[in-house]
């Protein structure tokens, strides 16, 4: 299975909440840049955070792909979530290719627990970072890092 993992664009600095912040314009162009690494890719699904410039980074990128499914929102992918129940969640999507749209802390301690079976060694991720794993299954440990594609 590839999972690839994208952290959202370039957000507002303030809103009510932390889960509503929007992205900026900035941020869109950034979120379009790295759709562009996804293009011809099999993605069967798009998975996303519920906080709102995750779910516009999701929505640019289904947009720009032509990807016809709609996105799926789900709540063990906010910034706070624990990286291995995301692995748990992963499970039951084994074998299909899968893009995960979400925050940090949570997508560099993703990529370290799958690539290193540590959360210990996140991976660096900046606004709209694009990293591809690879693997038989979701397992801590058990994925490479294929690529990063950081927004210049």
């Amino acid at each position: 299975m590839t999972v690839w993992i994208l952290r959202h664009g370039e957000a507002q600095n303030r809103a009510r909440s932390d889960a509503g912040r929007e992205l900026t314009v900035n941020g869109r162009e950034e979120v379009l840049n790295s759709a562009a690494q996804l293009l011809g890719q099999p993605l069967r699904f798009i998975i996303a955070s519920p906080y709102v410039r995750a779910q516009q980074t999701a929505e640019l990128v289904r947009q720009a792909l032509g990807f016809s499914d709609s996105v799926i929102t789900v709540p063990w992918l906010t910034p706070d979530s624990d990286p291995r129940k995301v692995l748990v969640n992963l499970d039951m999507y084994a074998g299909d290719n899968v893009l995960l749209v979400s925050h940090q802390p949570l997508v560099g301690a993703l990529i370290g627990l799958a690539v290193h079976g540590s959360t210990q060694q996140a991976q660096p991720m900046q606004t709209a970072s694009l990293a591809e794993l690879e693997g038989d299954f979701p397992l801590a440990g058990a994925m490479e890092l294929v690529s990063v594609h950081h927004v210049q």
